[in-house]
C-alpha cells in the first residue's frame, strides 16, 4: 500500500483527536444550540477554536447550523451511539454526578 493511501478511520481519529472536538459533539448530543450557549457549554474553548470545531466537523457531515442553533446530523447522532459505550465506561471508571 502506497504510503499516500490513508484509511477512513485513520481520517475520522485524526478528526476526533483534535482538541475540543469529541467535547463539541458531546455537548450538541441532546438539542442544537446556538453559538454563545454552546461555548459556555464548552468552559474553556476559545471562540476562534469553536468556530474552527465547528467549521471542521461540517465539513465532515456531522454537524449542522439550523434554525435552532447548532445540531448534529444524522451521522453526527449515528456516530454519538458509538460513544455512548465510553460515557459508560467514565461513569464507572469515576463515579460522579451524571453529566
Amino acid at each position: 500500500m502506497p504510503p499516500t493511501h490513508r484509511h477512513a478511520i485513520s481520517d475520522l481519529l485524526d478528526l476526533l483527536g483534535r482538541r475540543w472536538t469529541l467535547r463539541v459533539l458531546w455537548e450538541l448530543r441532546e438539542d442544537p444550540q446556538p453559538f454563545g450557549a454552546l461555548r459556555t457549554a464548552c468552559g474553556e474553548m476559545s471562540t476562534s477554536v469553536l468556530t474552527a470545531r465547528l467549521s471542521d466537523l461540517a465539513a465532515a457531515g456531522l454537524t449542522e447550523n439550523t434554525a435552532a442553533g447548532y445540531a448534529l446530523t444524522a451521522q453526527g447522532r449515528e456516530l454519538l451511539t458509538h460513544l455512548a459505550p465510553l460515557n459508560d465506561f467514565a461513569r464507572r471508571w469515576r463515579p460522579g454526578p451524571a453529566a
